[in-house]
């Protein structure tokens, strides 16, 4: 069954408290969500803190997809970019999809589903977004129409001894 996707959905305790298990799941099962596992909701909570700041702000936007049980299954965080000469592209953040529902589809879904709400805001001409290299998540993204366009070789520190690229790539809205 398909997920349903919601942009800016009302900020409820159930919904923070189900991005914030969201990303402590993917986090504890290896996803590249800014965390290495193993970690808490409590060391996740101040992150999530500032992106539901930055909602409040008007400088993000989530989208949320909720699977058959209303359970959130997958987000994505899309960033206005506040630089006068690159406001016509928006960042695509913490694109989750939870560890149960991996491998139907969904990611895909939600990748198209970010693009179609970045379409629909006024002036955005693209979506870019980086990834942390070694897990194949670039191959995923240019699967989803993404060009890469940049490359920093080991700009991420996973641990003492593993530094991963950070890849960053671009999709053409228009």
């Amino acid at each position: 069954m398909p997920l349903t996707f919601t942009l800016d959905p009302a900020v409820t305790p159930a919904l923070r408290d189900g991005v914030l298990d969201l990303w402590t799941d993917v986090s504890n099962a290896g996803g590249a969500v800014g965390f290495v596992a193993p970690v808490d909701r409590e060391r996740i909570r101040p992150e999530l803190v500032k992106h539901l700041t930055a909602m409040a702000e008007g400088r993000h936007r989530l989208l949320v997809g909720h699977d058959e049980d209303g359970e959130v299954a997958a987000t994505a965080f899309l960033a206005f970019n506040t630089h006068r000469l690159m406001t016509h592209w928006v960042w695509l953040y913490t694109v989750m999809v939870h560890p149960r529902h991996q491998g139907k589809g969904y990611g895909r879904d939600l990748m198209a589903a970010a693009a179609d709400a970045a379409r629909g805001f006024d002036g955005i001409e693209a979506v870019r977004l980086s990834c942390r290299g070694g897990l194949g998540l670039e191959r995923f993204y240019a699967s989803c129409g993404y060009k890469e366009v940049g490359r920093v070789p080991a700009a991420i520190r996973v641990a003492p001894g593993d530094d991963r690229d950070d890849i960053t790539l671009l999709l053409p809205l228009v």
